[in-house]
């Protein structure tokens, strides 16, 4: 199993009086830059960048940026600048870029030539992701959430094109046109980087990365919830006659780990919370706006019960497995009850949870690599190899 180290690069100093949901509804969209601090900003992104880095030196398989607009909760507009710092600070890990946001970006050409010069900067480390945006991002770039799907669908063949054809060749589209496409450089990685999705349940995303053969890449949700999204990627990808490998299903969770169950409990409850009640309070309009979700895929997010989670208690979010807490033997044993359930062979574990301190994320990051992970390899190791196949006589 593969474990790649996730950070969201929040913006922990919200007001003292942030619980107010009345005063402050979400921390995206409509939350005032003027809470922002530029100095403590400087300070953060150095930070969050040294403990991305730190994770590839103690070897995580991979280390994880992502997107978002306007937001307390995440403060990477744009993850291909971060994923280019990091190309020359770390030398083991894969970067993987969660992904681009192809629906509100007014020019997909440009996505195509930026991963291209990364996956050279990275010597073919990269892993490009591609996700369609949350609703309010649509809001923010005054793109209509019902074009979201079609935007995607659309840029993304634009860019996969780019990257395997030889060009010049012109593109007319319905959303997008270009006289000439010729991107240079092409990709290193032949014929392009390895392409994730993250999603959340939609039937369309998961028969539209089934049949490319993409990574799927859950997002926050109960275990349950998880389980279904995961078995319809595997119903889609039966029905197109194959099933996909483990390494294609890819489980992204927040995970504390402590001394012992009493002590990480204690410690993380506060970081959690903040997540989870902070970071995520976001209301279903906001996230889902009209138009943005078949009919369908709405249906299944009422009958998922997903969303908000400010009534939540800690307890009930560990015992729901959105988050994963306990000594270095009770999160190895949660893992290995999730493997079993879930099937996946990848995790995206997001060890900087909320407003965490850079000591207690360090050591977090640390136990994790050294009483954890190492757990892992050794039983993969231990597996027998499988007998060799007979050679086929050539006739």
């Amino acid at each position: 199993m593969k474990f790649n180290f996730f950070h969201l690069m929040p913006y922990p100093y919200l007001p003292d009086d942030f619980d107010d949901v009345a005063k402050y509804p979400s921390p995206s969209l409509t939350f005032s830059n003027g809470h922002f601090d530029p100095a403590k900003g400087v300070e953060l992104y150095h930070r969050y960048l040294d403990e991305l880095e730190y994770a590839d030196q103690l070897g995580y398989d991979g280390v994880v940026v992502n997107e978002h607009h306007q937001s307390a909760y995440g403060m990477m507009p744009s993850p291909n600048i971060m994923a280019a710092a990091l190309s020359r600070r770390t030398s083991r890990s894969r970067i993987l870029v969660l992904g681009n946001a192809l629906p509100i970006r007014g020019n997909p050409l440009r996505v195509a030539e930026e991963i291209a010069m990364l996956d050279h900067l990275t010597n073919g480390r990269l892993v490009s992701g591609f996700v369609r945006g949350i609703g309010w991002e649509h809001f923010a770039h005054s793109v209509s959430p019902a074009e979201s799907r079609s935007r995607f669908n659309e840029a993304h063949d634009l860019i996969k094109k780019a990257w395997t054809t030889e060009g010049p060749f012109e593109w007319i589209g319905e959303h997008y046109e270009y006289r000439y496409v010729n991107v240079w450089p092409r990709p290193l990685q032949s014929p392009h980087p390895p392409i994730a999705v993250p999603g959340a349940g939609s039937p369309e995303t998961m028969r539209w990365v089934a049949e490319n053969r993409y990574m799927y890449v859950s997002v926050y949700a109960p275990t349950s919830v998880v389980k279904t999204w995961f078995d319809g990627y595997r119903k889609a990808a039966a029905d197109l006659g194959y099933e996909p490998d483990p390494e294609n299903i890819a489980l992204a969770i927040p995970v504390f780990v402590g001394e012992t169950d009493a002590s990480a409990h204690r410690e993380a409850k506060q970081h959690v919370e903040w997540l989870f009640k902070r970071g995520l309070r976001q209301s279903s309009p906001l996230v889902f706006p009209p138009g943005y979700m078949s009919p369908q895929a709405l249906r299944g997010l009422l009958r998922s019960r997903t969303g908000s989670y400010g009534d939540t208690s800690f307890e009930d979010l560990v015992e729901q497995g959105l988050v994963i807490v306990g000594g270095p033997e009770s999160v190895r044993n949660r893992i290995e009850e999730f493997r079993e359930e879930l099937g996946f062979g990848q995790m995206m574990v997001l060890l900087a949870i909320g407003d965490m301190s850079p000591e207690l994320t360090r050591r977090n990051t640390e136990i994790f690599a050294s009483e954890v992970i190492p757990h892992f390899r050794k039983a993969a190791a231990a597996q027998p190899e499988a007998p060799a196949l007979a050679q086929t006589p050539v006739i």
